[in-house]
């Protein structure tokens, strides 16, 4: 099966679908024959970024002016889609979905004609330095700052579990530049830090209980210099932009935990239907239709939401508590198909050759990045 034999899609027109055959080409013929590679070195090879800029894969919203094809998120979610589906671990959606919306709306005109081309073509890998040792949801925490030295910023603090963390060659630090500003969130600022610099350092590649090829990485800043013009935007005003782009950014996450479950389903059917037990196929077994038969009506309700959730975002309507129940309810059900499908797949399951094993381990993260579950229940609770 392939996302194709989901139907009744209504986020998507022609365009879209037709983009979707060259994304999944791409894909199929550049991507899924080295994941084991790239599993086994813990890193996606910038080689491949700059592929897929080839074919107008990374920051399809990006306009023409910038080097862009200039299109909707529609675009974004199919590229989503489609490596979620694939198990394609590259980070695109963080340069696509995440980054590259931060300089497009709040970028100067320089910052956006220096970097929007080289974000799309893959010249230039991205990440967003926002979790530290010492915080993680509570962004008014961090203590990484960046002190004004005359005509430069002076950056000192540490980062974790930052994707895109070894390849990146520019990071969007979210700094204090302000420290004694009250609240904290009006001193916080978000900065843009070439990995050339001076005093950047990457430290470990992270060792993971799942996502094996995905880049996750320490980074610190020891006094590194920047010019002021470096700042994204207004000083002191880094939380809000973060917070404006939140349901765009957790859209995304519930954009991929759907098409993760959806193949650990599509896998799960085909395995149970080709084991053979007690004279027979595991499919064969009641329990078994049951489960997947609950699986299948949970998946069609998931498209059918996520559907709705991307047409109200491109409508400009998505609001953060919607963003939040997007990702609380794909995530959730994501692990629930993962988990389901591991048993059926019984001690198979259990073995990382089967690619069950290696979608449960990655799958489980899903529920902590972008804003752990439980946060986003307290931001849909803060509006009832």
């Amino acid at each position: 099966m392939t996302l194709d034999d989901v139907a009744g899609r209504f986020a998507y027109d022609p365009d879209h679908e037709a983009f979707r055959q060259t994304v999944r080409q791409f894909l199929r013929k550049e991507g899924v024959p080295n994941v084991a590679e790239w599993e086994a070195n813990r890193l996606v090879p910038p080689a491949f970024w700059r592929a897929a800029g080839a074919v107008g894969l990374l920051c399809p919203t990006v306009p023409e002016e910038y080097g862009g094809l200039g299109l909707d998120f529609g675009y974004n979610a199919i590229v989503n889609e489609e490596l979620s589906y694939n198990g394609v671990p590259a980070g695109f959606t963080l340069q696509s979905d995440i980054v590259v919306g931060y300089l497009e709306h709040y970028g100067s005109e320089e910052q956006k004609r220096h970097w929007l081309p080289r974000m799309v073509s893959g010249e230039t890998i991205s990440a967003i330095a926002m979790t530290e040792p010492g915080t993680g949801s509570d962004l008014q925490a961090i203590r990484t700052t960046a002190r004004r030295d005359g005509n430069h910023y002076v950056l000192n603090g540490s980062k974790t579990y930052i994707t895109n963390g070894q390849n990146a060659d520019l990071v969007l630090v979210v700094a204090k530049t302000d420290p004694a500003a009250k609240p904290a969130y009006k001193g916080m600022s978000i900065i843009l830090v070439k990995a050339d610099r001076d005093g950047f350092r990457r430290g470990r590649k992270l060792d993971k209980i799942g996502q094996d090829a995905a880049d996750t990485s320490e980074l610190f800043f020891d006094d590194v210099r920047v010019p002021i013009t470096s700042c994204l935007g207004e000083e002191g005003k880094g939380f809000v932009y973060l917070m404006s782009q939140l349901p765009q950014e957790r859209l995304s996450i519930a954009v991929g935990a759907q098409g993760s479950a959806q193949k650990a389903f599509d896998e799960t059917v085909a395995f149970t239907k080709d084991r053979k037990a007690f004279a027979g196929v595991v499919f064969d077994f009641q329990n078994t239709r049951f489960v997947l038969a609950g699986l299948k009506a949970k998946l069609q309700v998931g498209w059918a939401h996520l559907d709705w959730a991307i047409k109200r975002h491109l409508a400009g309507a998505l609001t953060n508590e919607e963003g939040a129940a997007a990702k609380l309810w794909h995530t959730d059900l994501q692990w629930e198909v993962m988990d389901a499908c591991l048993q059926l797949h019984g001690g198979a399951g259990y073995m990382n050759e089967y690619p069950i094993a290696r979608a449960w381990r990655s799958a489980r993260v899903s529920r902590i990045y972008g804003g752990t579950n439980e946060i986003m229940k307290e931001v849909i609770g803060r509006k009832l």
